[in-house]
């Protein structure tokens, strides 16, 4: 038995997946504090909008490990996007102006290239989940 086959022994498939997705929205989340305190403008606000995404299917895949790639990413999309579209409304906007986290998760104001970019960011989520999925059948 290699090295490689007895880790997998001791560390189930669900429990290694839920590490690295954790390791990979805490880097997802310094990206996004590094990209803003290095850059600025719309390169630093369209980069957190794809990481936003990023984040969320992080989050997808630490909750539900055995989740396949596309899923996670077409739920990190959805749910971006309908934080978005919700902001339409004026809640979030409102929420955000009483509570730090509501205006980072939620946001305040509509801002249709978001849409956009969040399925940039869903779009790289999934390759990198995919990348990493069939490194990990190998």
């Amino acid at each position: 038995m290699n090295e490689k086959s007895a880790a997998r022994t001791f560390i189930p498939s669900a429990t290694r997946t839920r590490a690295v997705a954790a390791a990979a929205a805490l880097v997802t989340v310094a990206a996004g504090l590094g990209v803003r305190s290095v850059a600025g403008g719309d390169f630093a606000k369209y980069a957190g909008s794809a990481l936003y995404t990023v984040l969320i299917h992080t989050l997808v895949v630490l909750v539900a490990p055995r989740v396949r790639p596309v899923t996670a990413a077409v739920a990190a999309l959805a749910f971006s996007w309908a934080v978005e579209l919700a902001q339409l409304t004026g809640v979030p906007e409102d929420l955000s102006r009483q509570s730090t986290v509501a205006r980072l998760v939620l946001g305040s104001t509509f801002n249709a290239p978001d849409l956009f970019w969040y399925a940039v960011g869903a779009g790289l989520a999934w390759a990198v989940h995919t990348a990493a999925s069939a490194r990990t059948r190998d």
